[in-house]
């Protein structure tokens, strides 16, 4: 069993069974990591932010180096209207990051390989979008769904092909970062597998992949709380400039 690459994504609850009108509310290992990912970035901002100095210290400067990192981002997709957002980006970034970091330490839990996680961010970031396209625009919003120049004979099929990929948003969104974890951690998994099912003699082979592996898994990890965050980016700016 504990070779079985699939056991890592495993939810189990910890501590008492909690139910709620037939809701079970649980505390969970995938409840757990949440906890400890947010805990830790509340950490980091806390002990980067405590003392300010002209040299800053590596926690200081890393805290700068992300918070200027996602300003930017903000900035070259969404434009300066987009700043009032910030703390929101700013949060979804570094909870995804440190969600996926946090997986990758041994005997820990990915929480962002589980869809149900991953789709419920990207559908906050779906409904949040979508109201702020109305309140900014009104019904005005839809003309979303109507890009310019298109030939009238043709402006009902794209209409149409509009709206699915945009209710696709949050699928999409959620897909991509729940299969990109999953299927990186579960490789990892199956060489690290190999390694100890070849032994000492026949596991260097295996060995030397899963240690590029892992590289290549935390490059991952970073690059798609990016992709999650500037797609956001990228949905906030049609919800706000109604580019079409």
């Amino acid at each position: 069993m504990a070779l079985n690459p699939m056991h890592q994504f495993e939810v189990y609850k910890i501590g008492p069974e909690i139910n709620l009108n037939g809701v079970n509310l649980s505390f969970t290992n995938a409840s757990l990591f949440m906890a400890i990912s947010s805990i830790l970035i509340l950490f980091l901002l806390f002990l980067g932010t405590k003392k300010k100095s002209l040299i800053p210290s590596k926690i200081q400067l890393i805290t700068e180096m992300s918070y200027t990192f996602v300003a930017k981002m903000i900035n070259d997709t969404a434009g300066t209207n987009a700043k009032v957002f910030f703390p929101f980006i700013f949060t979804l970034f570094m909870f995804v990051l440190f969600c996926n970091m946090v997986g990758m330490l041994p005997y820990s839990f990915t929480v962002t390989s589980h869809i149900i996680v991953t789709f419920v961010l990207a559908a906050i970031v779906f409904v949040g979008v979508t109201i702020i396209g109305f309140i900014k625009h009104g019904f005005k919003y839809l003309e979303l769904f109507v890009p310019k120049g298109v030939p009238v004979l043709l402006l009902p099929l794209i209409i149409i092909i509009e709206i699915i990929s945009y209710l696709s948003r949050p699928i999409s969104l959620s897909v991509r970062l729940f299969a990109n974890m999953m299927a990186g951690h579960t490789m990892m998994k199956v060489f690290g597998g190999f390694v100890i099912s070849l032994g000492l003699l026949g596991g260097w082979l295996p060995l030397g992949f899963s240690v590029a592996l892992t590289g290549l898994e935390i490059l991952v990890a970073f690059l798609q709380a990016y992709v999650f965050a500037i797609l956001t980016c990228i949905y906030l700016n049609d919800a706000l400039n109604l580019h079409h």
